[in-house]
């Protein structure tokens, strides 16, 4: 058996490094919620681009070089092709598009729980996932396993994982 001293440190290595990841976990939690809504124009902003294309160019041939996401065709004519977001001139080659986006602050938000190896936030992800399981592992450590708080924790941390589970398979 783990010696009450081990018992203390896991404790203080807990305490100092909750309260370190408590401002991590502030940031992921108002950037989650965030992505809860990334479906809507909630807090979103309208912006329109404009640029120059090769004139003459047909409907389906600006899918690509427009770069809209659900790119729908709504009429085309002679002379221009409307989409959903925006207009194309056959005749100049001028697009404008209609866009939403967070502002600067909300996007790197949101871009945070989309990192991926190319990005530099990629290490700020290990270092809380690492975290956290640490946080896993000391909260049972904390206290002695012949004691009733260790056994009651044990049961609600199986109920936690359970919910997860439950959430997961049938959430999605």
């Amino acid at each position: 058996m783990a010696s009450p001293k081990l018992h203390n440190n896991l404790r203080k290595y807990h305490r100092w490094i909750g309260f370190f990841l408590a401002g991590i976990m502030a940031v992921y939690s108002i950037s989650g919620v965030l992505l809860i809504f990334r479906k809507t124009d909630f807090l979103k902003y309208e912006y329109t681009v404009e640029k120059s294309l090769t004139p003459g160019l047909e409907g389906e041939a600006l899918r690509d070089l427009v770069n809209v996401k659900n790119f729908e065709i709504v009429s085309e004519t002679q002379d221009s092709v409307i989409f959903t977001q925006g207009s194309y001139s056959k005749q100049t080659g001028q697009v404008v598009t209609t866009k939403k986006d967070y502002p600067i602050v909300l996007a790197k938000l949101v871009n945070l729980h989309k990192a991926t190896t190319n990005s530099p936030l990629f290490y700020l992800n290990i270092v809380f996932g690492v975290c956290l399981l640490f946080f896993v592992i000391s909260a049972f450590l904390m206290f002695l396993p012949k004691t009733l708080i260790y056994k009651n924790s044990l049961k609600i941390a199986a109920g936690g994982f359970i919910f997860a589970i439950v959430m997961v398979v049938f959430g999605s």
